[in-house]
């Protein structure tokens, strides 16, 4: 399992056509991605599209989480997943330095909102459901990725208490669940982040949103105190399905 995971969420622009969207997704999928995946301690690529979840994490991104005010990329649309070695991996050259080959810089500054972190893998736990493709796979057909802060430090305490002692391991548990890993930042906004993998968006639906997500909207419950804790970036958690490498 990689150690290192380079996130990067974005939108294309307002008004762009279908055409010129498959376009950028084709040169994404059929170029960039396999020229990421090249690069020296570089271990998987997954190109993500969002989804949104259901009804009930609709509520708890409106009522439960905070949002953060700073001027962060507020991309949503795509999420870009690269996994490394080490989070320096991906100062080996730094990414925001890095000498693209020619046409690659036209092409990405098509995406627009971009917002981008190096995290580290701080905890992981597998779950019941096995991994596709085995180790050294990237993450599996769905996701769900949140990016936050907490608001005071004491209350990165009991974020991290539970963590520990109750949400990896109920995840190692959960039908449907492939893997969960608790990131930390090392580079961008978020100082947090957590990347589930469902073998399905139906799986994590009828598994984890409607019976145990929801569970934040209960002010009586520690999930709800724990989450009220959180400043989380635009559009945060993230819940998507894989696009590259495509789904079989």
């Amino acid at each position: 399992m990689a150690e290192g995971i380079w996130a990067t969420w974005y939108d294309l622009a307002q008004g762009v056509t279908s055409e010129a969207r498959q376009q950028f997704l084709d040169w994404t999928h059929e170029v960039y991605c396999p020229y990421l995946r090249a690069q020296p301690g570089y271990t998987w690529v997954a190109h993500y599209r969002h989804t949104g979840g259901g009804p009930q994490m609709e509520k708890v991104k409106t009522t439960a989480v905070g949002r953060t005010q700073d001027a962060i990329g507020s991309g949503n649309d795509y999420l870009l997943l690269v996994g490394g070695l080490s989070a320096h991996n991906f100062f080996k050259p730094s990414i925001k330095d890095a000498v693209l080959p020619e046409g690659f810089d036209a092409r990405l500054s098509q995406r627009t909102g971009l917002r981008t972190a190096v995290f580290t893998v701080e905890a992981s736990v597998n779950g019941p459901a096995p991994r596709e493709h085995g180790p050294g796979t990237g993450p599996g057909p769905a996701i769900q990725m949140g990016s936050f802060r907490m608001r005071t430090p004491e209350e990165e305490f009991d974020l991290g208490r539970w963590y520990a002692q109750y949400r990896l391991p109920f995840m190692a548990q959960l039908t449907g669940c492939i893997a969960t890993r608790k990131l930390a930042g090392v580079a961008g906004w978020a100082k947090h982040s957590v990347l589930y993998e469902f073998t399905s968006l139906e799986a994590r639906l009828k598994h984890f949103e409607e019976p145990h997500e929801a569970l934040a909207l209960d002010r009586t419950r520690w999930e709800s105190q724990v989450i009220a804790g959180t400043v989380h970036a635009p559009g945060s958690p993230f819940i998507g399905e894989r696009i590259w490498p495509p789904l079989e």
